[in-house]
This record gives C-alpha cells, structure tokens and sequence, in this order.
C-alpha cells in the first residue's frame, strides 16, 4: 500500500480517536483546573479525606478481587486444559463464563439475592440461629461483586495460555522425579506468568472502574466510580467529578502500563 493509502487508510481512525477519546479528555482535565471555590479541583481532591478514603477503598476492592480472581482461576484454567477430552467440558466452559453476559447492576442484584436483607443466606441463618447474616451492602459484597465479574475472564484467559504448554515438558519432569508442586512451579507457572499478569491487569481495571455492581451494592462504603457520579449528578460539582475521573483514569492506565511492561519482558525472557 503506498503512503497515501495508508493515510487514507488511518484517518477514519484518527478522526473517531480525536472525536470520542482524546477531545472528551482534554476537556474533561480542563474541567478540573477550576472548582467552585476558585481553586482548582484536583487540589480540592487531593485534600479532602473523603475521596481519599474513597480512592483507598477502590484500589483496596480491586486488588484483594484480582488476587482472589487469580488463586481461583489458576486451578480452573489448569484442570480445563489438562482434561481436554471429558463429557460435559463445553458445558463447564459455558456455565463458568456465563456471568460475562450479566451487566454490573444484574451482579449487585445476584449478590444481594444471595446475602441482601431478604437474601437466602439471611433467610438461612434467621431460622438457625435467630440472627440473620447480611453482607452485600458493604466491602464483602462489593469483594464477592467484582470476584463473579472478574472471574470468567480470567478463567477464559489462563485456560488458552495453559493450552498452549507442551505437555511434553511437564512429562518429562515426572519421568526425572518432579513432584506435582515442582512441576507446577518450575514449568507451568513460568509459562502461565504473561497470562497471568494479563488476567490480572484487566481484573484491576474492571473493578477500578465498576460502576453497575457499586451502585446496586455499595450502601455502606463509598468507591471510587460511585463518589464521581454522586459528585456529578447529585451535587452538580463537575469540576471534582473530572478530577477523580482523571485520577481513576491515571491510577488504572499506570497499572496497565505497568502490567503490558512486565508481561513482554516475561515473553522476552521465555523466547
């Protein structure tokens, strides 16, 4: 393709990254430079306990639920790509990933369902015990609300990766004497480690910015996603609404950044 073709080629591109990313980001950090009291509104963000405890509260959810998301999904993803040839696996596969068709709000309404004021584990232990068990409006419910979306995706994401080891290798090591754990630890895991840090990026970042799943759940803790739409709906400061919407995109774009890095320097040692 000649040069002007490229051209032609990239500029619808260009033109809808211009219109629908990078224009709305430059207004939207403009927005910031100023807030209702003069100063400006990243200030007024970076000073205000409130959204700090809020961005705590935001980065603290979303680690603890990659973490859970990786322990659980790992065992998963090897057991699916061991046993390839079993009766019912595609059934498995459909039921464990799901939940990718639920939106957050559907999520928050299932947790609740679960362990809301008239949910069953309430209900359950209201007639064992006479004092009924809820915990879906607070930082557990939010945990167990990301930990169902994350899930399925890092399942679907650490099952491809696993399929890809030579079955040969792990073989091998067993013939030499390996154990289970020093199979898994000094073959597989090496090998799962690009997909790992993948999985878990995009765990963090769709739990930075879960709006659905803290708005139906988070009556009893305040996040990150939910303090900017109550700042720009139901106070109408937009100024610190752009500010924590910068912040939250800053603090996520790093750890994917971080994340892309880490993973190619994994694949560049492993070539």
């Amino acid at each position: 393709m000649t040069r002007r073709g490229w051209i032609w080629f990239a500029l619808p591109a260009t033109l809808v990254f211009l219109a629908f990313w990078l224009l709305p980001m430059i207004r939207l950090a403009w927005l910031g430079q100023t807030g209702r009291d003069g100063g400006s509104a990243y200030l007024t963000v970076l000073s205000e306990p409130l959204y700090w405890r809020s961005l705590f509260n935001t980065v603290l959810l979303s680690a603890a639920a990659t973490l859970a998301t990786l322990i659980l999904a790992v065992p998963v993803a090897r057991f699916l790509a061991h046993h390839r040839e079993f009766r019912g696996r595609g059934t498995l596969i459909a039921l464990l990933t799901f939940p990718l068709a639920f939106p957050g709000v559907v999520v928050g309404f299932l947790i609740i369902l679960l362990a809301g004021r008239q949910g069953i584990l309430a209900d359950l232990t209201e007639r064992l015990f006479n004092d009924p068990v809820v915990f879906a409006y607070g930082m557990a419910g939010l945990f167990l609300g990301y930990l169902y979306f994350s899930l399925p995706r890092a399942i679907s994401v650490l099952t491809a990766a696993a399929e890809q080891i030579d079955p040969a290798l792990p073989a091998a090591a067993r013939t030499l004497g390996a154990n289970a754990w020093q199979r898994f630890a000094h073959i597989e895991l090496p090998a799962l480690k690009p997909a790992l840090i993948a999985a878990g990026a995009m765990s963090f970042a769709t739990s930075m910015g879960a709006f659905g799943t803290a708005f139906t759940l988070a009556t009893q803790i305040n996040v990150l996603p939910l303090t900017i739409y109550n700042e720009f709906t139901n106070y109408a400061n937009i100024p610190v609404a752009a500010a924590l919407s910068i912040l939250l995109g800053l603090i996520t774009w790093l750890i994917l950044a971080v994340a892309h890095h880490l993973a190619d320097a994994q694949q560049g040692a492993g070539a």
